[in-house]
């Protein structure tokens, strides 16, 4: 090999490398984008081929019983899907809410997920009962390798300034927020999402992008893009703020007006489509 030829390979091996890394870098800095599998409705069974129909790699389930998890395991195999957020069903407001969400904290571990979404509302109690609760859930999440997102729900994370309230009182690592885009507007009046999650961003752990029509308390949550919400805003504070968490699309409609399975899978295609348009998502 002359030296001239020599010097040329290792040049280009040199910029390969770089190349390569430089995509790898730019791969882990993509979000994972997931669907809902609730989005479907009454068609969740046709979903999961769906998601896969429409390249979707990632999907957001409940977290299932014991007796289901392989048979999960099973048919998220099947379908190239990698669940990457589940939902608990534990109750903060129960005595019994700590034994209940550690169960289904175990099962986040066996199944390789690492964000449990929970919806979580003290019915009553007092807030530092609440916040012990949690506290100690936290602490049986880091066990486990697990982060609990709390959804945007009264009253313990309605928006920005309670969710910032709720986890400085909390203050646990692995108790954090889970910031549902179209709750802002549904539950608030005279804000945005963009206002709001800027406000709490610090603490947010997974996002789901919902749209809505900015109608106080009123079910009209459109495809995304063709709501309120300004999600180019939300991605432009994310990527600021280094999120690294997944990205959940989440569609639900509006309230009296039935969808077929083919519009559904439309409407769940074109907020897929929409969505990828605004980041890089993986």
């Amino acid at each position: 090999m002359n030296k001239l030829y020599k010097g040329t390979s290792f040049f280009f091996a040199g910029i390969l490398a770089i190349s390569t890394a430089a995509s790898a870098a730019d791969e882990s800095r993509a979000w994972p984008l997931a669907v809902r599998i609730h989005s479907y409705g009454d068609y969740q069974d046709a979903g999961w081929k769906h998601l896969q129909d429409i390249g979707v790699k990632h999907i957001f389930l409940s977290v299932p019983e014991q007796a289901e998890v392989e048979a999960t395991l099973r048919k998220l195999e099947r379908h190239a899907l990698k669940a990457v957020v589940l939902r608990g069903s534990a109750e903060v407001s129960k005595a019994i809410f700590v034994e209940d969400i550690t169960q289904q904290l175990g099962t986040c571990k066996k199944m390789g997920v690492r964000y449990m979404f929970l919806s979580a509302k003290r019915n009553g109690v007092p807030k530092a009962v609440i916040y012990e609760r949690l506290r100690a859930a936290g602490d049986a999440a880091k066990r486990y390798g697990v982060i609990i997102a709390l959804e945007t729900h009264p009253d313990l994370g309605t928006n920005g300034d309670v969710q910032k309230e709720t986890m400085r009182a909390v203050d646990h690592p692995n108790v954090r927020v889970n910031f549902d885009s179209g709750n802002i507007t549904y539950y608030n009046k005279k804000t945005s999402a963009p206002d709001e999650l800027g406000k709490s961003i610090r603490y947010v752990a997974t996002v789901e992008f919902k749209d809505h029509s900015g109608a106080f308390e009123t079910w009209e949550f459109p495809v995304p893009g063709k709501g309120s919400v300004d999600f180019p805003a939300l991605v432009k504070l994310l990527q600021k703020h280094g999120y690294a968490g997944p990205v959940t699309i989440e569609f639900e409609g509006v309230q009296g007006k039935d969808l077929t399975e083919e519009e559904t899978k439309q409407a769940i295609a074109e907020s897929v489509a929409y969505v990828r348009k605004l980041g890089d998502f993986k």
